[in-house]
Parts: structure tokens; C-alpha cells; sequence
């Protein structure tokens, strides 16, 4: 029989996580590490299991996760919107619980492209009278 599995993408500024929840203990693992040796030190990772924490079931799934692309606050938040949408496959009655907070809104903001003759996307190089 093949085991009961949930997924859910989420996506944040060039990062992709792809979120695999199946019934378990807790153990997370991202691309191959544990969740905590992964986000050494990175405060906004903590933030990125607010998804359990609001639909009380932290600690009852076990969740595989593969990202790529981005820095660690792009994909602590791609891995966010991830477990949200896994865990709305779950249940989606949890919607409630988590859309107020925020947790399935795809956040827009991209970088933008840096313009010739300009130093970055908008900074033009300094004035100079001669």
C-alpha cells in the first residue's frame, strides 16, 4: 500500500521548496540535513514553521524538503508557503486558522534588473558639475 504523502509548493524571490508531509513525529529534513543544522543561526527560518504551529499539528508530521535557489530568507519563506499549502491537502478547514496570519499568501516582490548606464536598478551614477 503506498503511504498517505501531502505535498505543496512555495515560492519566494528566486527560491523554490517543494514540501512533502507525511504522518510522523516532527522530523524535518531539508535537502537532506535536519532543519536545524540547515538554518544555523537564521532567525527567519523559526518563522517558516508558523504553519504548524497555527493549525496545532507541530510535532505530527514528518516533512521532506528539497529547495533551491535563492539565500536562506528566500527559501525559509519559500519552505513557509510550502508547508502551508501541504498541510491545506491535509485539511482544508485549516485555511481559516492560517489565512488571517498571512501563511498561503504568495509574497510578489522580485528583484529587480539592474538598467545600463545606471550603478543598480534605479541608482544613476553621481552628478558631477565638471
Amino acid at each position: 500500500m503506498a503511504m498517505e504523502q501531502y505535498y505543496g509548493t512555495g515560492r519566494r524571490k528566486t527560491a523554490v521548496a517543494r514540501v512533502f508531509l507525511r504522518p510522523g513525529e516532527g522530523k524535518i529534513v531539508v535537502n537532506g540535513k535536519e532543519f536545524q543544522s540547515y538554518f544555523r543561526g537564521v532567525f527567519r527560518a523559526v518563522q517558516a514553521l508558523a504553519a504548524f504551529r497555527e493549525t496545532g499539528t507541530a510535532g505530527r508530521y514528518d516533512a521532506v524538503i528539497t529547495v533551491v535557489g535563492g539565500g536562506p530568507t528566500g527559501q525559509a519563506d519559500a519552505i513557509k508557503l510550502g508547508i502551508a499549502r501541504a498541510l491545506l491537502k491535509v485539511n482544508p478547514d485549516y485555511r481559516v486558522q492560517m489565512k488571517p496570519k498571512g501563511l498561503l499568501t504568495r509574497d510578489p516582490r522580485e528583484v529587480e534588473r539592474k538598467k545600463f548606464g545606471l550603478k543598480k536598478a534605479r541608482r544613476a551614477p553621481q552628478f558631477s558639475k565638471r
